[in-house]
């Protein structure tokens, strides 16, 4: 079974990308520096009982993406319990708008941001009513 069960991050101001994804989404980091050899932080991102897996915000190597450029990577999508004051934190920490909001219709609100690092990732609310 190929299921996903950690993620990095790529970043390169590591105090910076904490603060952006610990106050947001409530992620608690770790350091795990002296096993990666690199400045490392594993990213507990919810209670080890909930759907989801854990990650970590990881010094970049090379350079950061370009402003624009497609996507050459995954992104990450992170569920959020109210989509609006979700963009708000993430635009008052220093993200931007990627792909504004959007209703999957009957499923969900989704939208894509640009962390303070130069990452994509995206946020979706559940609602059935979307549309």
């Amino acid at each position: 079974m190929g299921r996903i069960v950690h993620f990095e991050i790529h970043v390169n101001d590591i105090e910076r990308a904490k603060t952006f994804y610990g106050e947001i989404f409530g992620w608690v980091f770790e350091d795990w520096s002296q096993y990666a050899g690199m400045p490392y932080f594993g990213a507990v991102t919810g209670d080890a009982g909930e759907m989801g897996i854990n990650g970590a915000l990881m010094q970049r190597r090379g350079p950061a993406p370009d402003p624009g450029q497609p996507l050459n990577g995954f992104a990450c999508t992170i569920g959020v319990g109210d989509y609006d004051a979700a963009e708000v934190a993430i635009l008052r920490l220093g993200g931007t708008i990627a792909i504004p909001k959007y209703a999957l219709p009957g499923m969900a609100w989704q939208g894509y941001y640009i962390d303070t690092e130069g990452n994509i990732f995206g946020i979706h609310q559940p609602d059935k009513n979307a549309g």
